[in-house]
């Protein structure tokens, strides 16, 4: 069975998953309370989707600030520890083939 991608949400996409206001969402961020934005580019970021059900699920589920740190801190973990999985997959940050046989290339601004 393939790996599956996981989604990368845009701030207002988290914004509205969490219920959070920009300002808020930086205030957690500094708070250790949500986890760092991934870049997408010079003017761009996101967050895996994961992180933010994780995060939201945390919060549902009443945990307190400091187990919400701790998961903070497992999930930017997490991120580093998953690279090999796109190296073994023949991605990279340059090209890839789409399934009509085509490149695209990931790293052109939209």
């Amino acid at each position: 069975m393939a790996d599956r991608i996981e989604a990368i949400l845009r701030r207002p996409r988290v914004e509205d998953a969490s219920g959070y206001s920009r300002s808020t969402l930086y205030l957690r961020i500094s708070q250790g309370l949500w986890t760092r934005p991934v870049s997408l580019g010079p003017r761009a970021v996101g967050w895996p989707g994961g992180e933010v059900a994780a995060l939201n699920a945390s919060r549902i589920a009443g945990k307190t600030d400091e187990e919400i740190r701790a998961l903070v801190t497992r999930l930017e973990k997490a991120r580093t520890a998953t690279p090999h999985i796109a190296a073994s997959q023949g991605i990279s940050g340059q090209a890839s083939q789409c399934s009509e046989g085509g490149s695209v290339d990931t790293d052109a601004p939209r």
